[in-house]
């Protein structure tokens, strides 16, 4: 496995990165077990104050690391500017801002005069290895890292080996805004040290998001080793319009959603599925809009909409899965503007008449790809929605938003939204997938805690535990 930053847009070899030596991943263990004391007990306000500064510096840099997430893995420009500008930046601040309501002491139990019971306390644990996958390079660098540090933990960072500069990057922005050395290192190690990392005793938590395969061999490696997990994997999101929706509306939203990020992200509307009543207008409102909405081009320019695949490997991957699922039987129509000769580009394409015995029926297709299904009435749209073997996130349209709740609430994903085609998010809410799309929770307070151990002290029936505003527990004896 080679780190190397290569051009998607040009397949050019921009720069190359020599993988890490044991020694390197010796000392970058050590260095984080050396500095989880002082890290764990320093006070959460001085670690709140450098996760902000760390946002402002996002902040102010947004273009410059937007061109390197653009050059790295081809995304949009705008896209990664505005990861940078908003998006991270935004995650950083909220945890800062809400770590101290995650992590305050709460007593539970007591008997009817308030005595005894526990204190439930959240105490970081060690140090986390997080492995992270390059569609988003910086949202998920941070989103492995934050909780856990705003915890208290230490974290090491394998990222994808195509984005290692925005690796690097990420991590040397939280060192300048006054982190200390060994909270956060990025490695540049290899799968075999990858499985080395997670087996050793100092790892406390393998946080991992990516592949269905790559985390089953994380989950099988972690729970040899009996390593706490959490697991965000692959998705085939459901977006289901019911006959009640706004046809046009939904299908103009699900081919921008489907685009965003050359439709490279794990909760982007890859299974439409439309009730007959309404489905000849989505079909011809989803074609005219994708024709004249995608623009195929280079991503540095503000006037292209469809970038190219992260890698000429990623764009080959998704032609493939294209013809096979046109070898059985399904039909591919390209949509929108002619792509480039050269770079990692895949047509934006509708594929129609995937039946059930076709081998794409259960697959994730992570490229610019869009299946459309036809279904009688809504018993059968969630049934088709819940025929997969990933349970990720998803959406549903409808004009009546209790109408589509109740049909959400029947949907077996991690997330559902109501007339949104990828989820509104924001860090105050928790994420994690159902299935074959993992298991855990990322960002919301459930996800600062994911990285606790939850450890209830009990309190002898005589006395009582007091918790301040500000975290402080009291034992105090029983009036």
């Amino acid at each position: 496995m080679a780190y190397a930053s290569t051009n998607p847009f040009t397949n050019e070899v921009v720069k190359t990165f020599p993988s890490a030596t044991d020694a390197e991943v010796d000392a970058a263990l050590d260095r984080a077990q050396a500095a989880f004391p002082a890290w764990r007990d320093t006070p959460l306000a001085e670690r709140a104050a450098i996760f902000h500064r760390a946002a402002d510096l996002m902040r102010d840099r947004a273009d410059e690391l937007g061109k390197l997430a653009t050059l790295e893995m081809g995304k949009l420009l705008t896209e990664g500017v505005t990861e940078a500008k908003k998006t991270v930046p935004a995650i950083i601040d909220w945890l800062a801002d809400t770590a101290d309501e995650a992590l305050r002491p709460d007593v539970r139990g007591q008997d009817a005069q308030g005595n005894g019971g526990a204190v439930v306390t959240y105490a970081a644990e060690g140090i986390v290895f997080s492995i992270e996958p390059w569609n988003v390079p910086f949202y998920q660098a941070v989103r492995g890292f934050a909780p856990a540090a705003i915890a208290g933990n230490v974290v090491l960072l394998k990222h994808a080996s195509i984005v290692p500069q925005c690796a690097q990057a990420i991590v040397d922005l939280f060192h300048e805004a006054g982190l200390p050395e060994g909270v956060w290192q990025n490695l540049y190690a290899t799968h075999e040290q990858a499985d080395r990392i997670i087996a050793d005793p100092r790892i406390r938590a393998v946080t991992l998001t990516g592949s269905d395969t790559a985390g089953r061999h994380v989950a099988a490696r972690a729970g040899q080793a009996a390593r706490r997990t959490v697991l965000e994997l692959g998705g085939q999101d459901a977006f289901i319009v019911l006959d009640d929706a706004e046809p046009a509306a939904a299908a103009q939203a699900g081919v921008g959603g489907r685009c965003f990020n050359g439709g490279q992200i794990c909760i982007s509307p890859k299974r439409m599925i439309v009730l007959d009543s309404v489905a000849d207008e989505f079909e011809a409102t989803l074609r005219a809009t994708a024709d004249a909405y995608t623009v195929p081009g280079d991503p540095m320019d503000p006037a292209t909409t469809l970038a190219p695949m992260s890698s000429q490997s990623q764009a080959d991957t998704v032609k493939e899965q294209i013809a096979r699922a046109v070898a059985a039987g399904a039909t591919a129509i390209e949509l929108g503007g002619a792509v480039p000769d050269t770079g990692a580009f895949v047509p934006f394409t509708l594929l129609t008449g995937v039946t059930a015995d076709n081998p794409l029926f259960h697959e994730e297709i992570f490229g610019p790809v869009i299946m459309l299904f036809r279904v009688p009435d809504e018993a059968a749209a969630i049934d088709l929605a819940n025929d997969s073997p990933f349970g990720l996130s998803g959406s549903v349209w409808s004009t009546d938003p209790a109408h589509a709740f109740a049909v959400a609430c029947k949907v077996d994903s991690g997330q559902l939204g109501i007339n949104m085609p990828i989820g509104s998010g924001g860090p105050a809410i928790p994420f994690g997938g159902v299935k074959d799309s993992g298991y855990g929770i990322e960002l919301g307070i459930e996800g600062i805690r994911g990285f606790c151990n939850i450890k209830p002290v009990d309190i002898p029936a005589d006395y009582r535990a007091e918790v301040s505003s500000d975290g402080a527990v009291s034992i105090v004896p029983a009036p």
